[in-house]
């Protein structure tokens, strides 16, 4: 019986023009015997049409769409629409490396008590070029429950890049998928994984990050104001509860 590996990627009009990479990557994956992916790709608000910047005729691409909500609520539709056993995520605008999927399997398949996994990141930039993700990784192996939401608290930024997620199915659901916020909604769902299971850090790069100005993280409001604040509030005080009701659990 075929297991199944569930890629899920938001993406609004002007990031259909990157899926045809990112849909490439996804085909360079080689798997273990008997694992194979899909892509749910879901469509942020009307008018997206994906799939004319894709293939026709491949099953395991699967396209949706769902009220426009933000990327993150639109990951989150596409979650539900999903099969698999893991979960990864990949924006529209990114690209995975070779191995990437056999890698995050391979963790998850041989270490029970690890509920989710990232890797390492390069930047892409708009000349083509590369450069390594400014932020210093963890050592590559197992990441204890907590660390994470440690991390954040005195540097007010994740340790490891929350685009490259992936996650074991009933713990991606426990958490009702990815926090509805405007932004950060990935680093929302990063430290409540954190807060309830061990997590795992390989130390190959994993994923291609584009770098451009119609991210959302080159917005104003990404890194200051009112709307940081109230997200940045949230994010803290959702792990922390988290983090407590875990705790009284392993008690």
């Amino acid at each position: 019986m075929t297991k199944i590996i569930s890629v899920v990627t938001p993406v609004h009009i002007e990031g259909t023009q990157f899926l045809a990479e990112a849909y490439t990557s996804l085909c360079a994956q080689s798997l273990p015997d008997e694992w194979s992916w899909e892509w749910c790709v879901q469509e942020d608000g009307s008018g997206v049409n994906a799939a004319a910047h894709l293939p026709s005729g491949d099953p395991r691409v699967r396209i949706a769409a769902s009220r426009r909500g933000g990327p993150h609520v639109a990951r989150t539709m596409a979650f539900a629409r999903s099969s698999g056993m893991y979960v990864r995520t990949l924006d529209a605008d990114d690209q995975l490396t070779a191995g990437a999927l056999a890698r995050d399997i391979g963790v998850l398949d041989t270490q029970p008590s690890v509920g989710w996994t990232t890797s390492r990141v390069v930047d892409l930039l708009d000349d083509g070029s590369t450069r390594s993700f400014e932020l210093s990784d963890p050592e590559p192996g197992r990441l204890p429950r907590g660390s994470a939401l440690d991390f954040w608290a005195q540097h007010q930024r994740p340790q490891v890049h929350p685009a490259t997620l992936c996650v074991r199915r009933p713990l991606l659901a426990l958490l009702g998928g990815w926090m509805a916020l405007p932004a950060s909604g990935d680093t929302g769902l990063l430290l409540g994984l954190d807060a309830l299971a061990d997590g795992w850090f390989e130390g190959q790069v994993g994923l291609i990050y584009r770098k451009h100005d119609g991210q959302i993280t080159a917005h104003p409001s990404h890194r200051a104001g009112p709307e940081w604040e109230a997200r940045m509030s949230l994010i803290q005080e959702h792990a922390e509860a988290l983090r407590s009701w875990s705790a009284k659990m392993h008690q």
